[in-house]
């Protein structure tokens, strides 16, 4: 069967908007659980209503379809109603995590033209906190208890609404890209039901799966995670926050029997059963672990699996993929760091710089195409246009390599950092930092640890000025969220650079790992 005919098959069974996958759920099964988070549960039926009642209140407040609604929120029962209502209602939504600071979240609400920005502050302080910020009184919406709602933008006009699940946005994510400015990715309602379909059948995953959802649903992840757990009438635990003793005690007592993160997950897991002197990690229920977001240790990957008596299935995804592209299967564990073979549906290609396709076993830069790519980048038609070429071919930015079928990750041509599954972009860290005013010039880039990576910025100071490391810090501190925020601040005279000035930051990653 060719790509296309595998991806027309998933199309095929797909409802056409995000919300609908609760739907035969709530007539077939409407007394299961749905949704447990740290304050609550509901069930099928209770979360179907929520949700309409949701939808009563974003009306009211002035919300119409093709509007942008900026949620910004921890994972929780209430985010997941405004998910789905904003669906309901043909919104674009805007998940923002509460952990930004706020130049971030007023960078995406000025792109996005959001009509409101929503605040669960009865969730998190962060939240809370915003929403003071932007006068943004705490009230009930519908259902929802505690949810700060800000003044409605009345100059900003809706998108035209595409009957085309294809076409219509369900979600827009926000990324710094390259140039330290934000980046609108449109994931249209098919990307992430695909890529949600495609996932729930590889994992082989029935109404009976618990799937723990720590990874946050302000990124993509986190969404699709919601999504392929209703979609099969199973439960999704969500968890606002994570912590290494918490996630032991709910795969011990809980029933967790899917669980996905990111590298540093599994590492401060590990961590936690030491520190707490526990003699071993109860997995409980758990039928299968996956990670993806980062480079995975072979080290971490061994210790992990001897652990909990599971292989640690890793994966492959962007967030312009919805996000996955690749995944070892569960049938077919592996003791090497592939990210396994391409999931059903999608095509995928490694090209040269000169655009040839590479033999098997060769690097080159990773091409894919299929129903999961994005619609492109909102507002910025020639970044789309650098990114998808006219027959759908996405760049995902990243060297690769095929052995087989199975699929490598050498390295990437950006300069992006991942950092705890986040991705991070030394230009919007560099464009914080110059802003103090003793910085001359500055470079950041990543250095590997132990399942992860740490951002570490060089920098030169004017000369006579008296700067300290501290200094800089607490002035990046307030302008990045914590993932953003460097380990280390080094000092020097000069930064490294060619003839014609430009920085040569190869030299000082070299510099880190010697």
């Amino acid at each position: 069967m060719s790509w296309q005919q595998a991806a027309a098959e998933i199309v095929n069974t797909l409802p056409h908007r995000i919300h609908e996958v609760m739907d035969s759920h709530v007539v077939a099964s409407p007394d299961r659980t749905a949704l447990i988070d740290d304050k609550a549960s509901l069930t099928y039926r209770e979360l179907d209503r929520m949700v309409g009642s949701t939808v009563d209140a974003l009306r009211a407040l002035g919300i119409r379809a093709g509007d942008r609604l900026m949620l910004v929120s921890e994972n929780s029962i209430p985010l997941a109603c405004l998910l789905f209502a904003a669906s309901r209602l043909d919104v674009w939504a805007i998940v923002a995590n509460p952990r930004l600071s706020p130049r971030e979240l007023d960078q995406i609400r000025d792109h996005s033209g959001a009509r409101r920005m929503l605040f669960t502050a009865d969730i998190s302080e962060e939240a809370a906190a915003h929403a003071a910020r932007c006068n943004a009184p705490v009230q009930d919406t519908g259902a929802l208890r505690g949810i700060g709602v800000s003044a409605l933008n009345q100059v900003t006009q809706p998108e035209p609404v595409e009957a085309d699940g294809a076409r219509q946005v369900a979600v827009l994510i926000y990324t710094s890209g390259t140039t330290g400015t934000p980046k609108g990715v449109m994931l249209t309602h098919r990307n992430l039901l695909f890529s949600a379909r495609s996932t729930a059948t590889l994992r082989s995953m029935t109404a009976e799966d618990v799937q723990y959802c720590v990874l946050p649903i302000s990124h993509i992840v986190g969404i699709s995670l919601l999504t392929m757990t209703l979609m099969v009438g199973a439960v999704t635990r969500l968890v606002s926050k994570y912590s290494p003793a918490g996630l032991a005690k709910a795969l011990a007592e809980e029933g967790i029997t899917i669980l996905n993160g990111v590298p540093a997950t599994y590492q401060r897991l590990l961590e936690h059963k030491q520190t707490a002197g526990l003699p071993k990690l109860e997995r409980g229920a758990l039928r299968l672990m996956g990670v993806a977001g980062a480079p995975l240790d072979l080290e971490l990957k061994a210790r992990v699996e001897k652990e909990l008596g599971l292989p640690l299935f890793n994966a492959f995804g962007i967030t312009e993929c919805s996000p996955g592209i690749s995944s070892v299967r569960p049938e077919a564990p592996r003791s090497d760091n592939s990210v396994g073979t391409l999931i059903s549906g999608i095509e995928a290609r490694v090209v040269a710089h000169d655009g040839a396709v590479v033999a098997n076993g060769a690097i080159g830069e990773l091409h894919v195409r299929g129903p999961n790519v994005m619609r492109g980048y909102y507002r910025a038609p020639d970044l789309t246009a650098k990114a998808i070429d006219p027959d759908g071919w996405f760049n995902t930015g990243d060297l690769a390599r095929f052995e087989g079928d199975a699929l490598f990750i050498v390295g990437r041509t950006k300069e992006m950092i991942i950092r705890s599954g986040f991705n991070v972009y030394p230009a919007e860290i560099e464009a914080v930092l110059s802003t103090h005013s003793d910085v001359v010039q500055c470079a950041v880039v990543g250095r590997p640890v132990e399942g992860n990576e740490e951002i570490v910025a060089f920098v030169q100071l004017l000369k006579g000025t008296g700067a300290t490391v501290q200094d800089l810090m607490a002035h990046v501190a307030p302008q990045l969220t914590s993932y953003k925020r460097p380990s280390e601040i080094i000092l020097m005279d000069a930064l490294p650079a060619t003839s014609t000035g430009k920085l040569l930051k190869h030299k000082l990653a070299e510099s880190l790992r010697k």
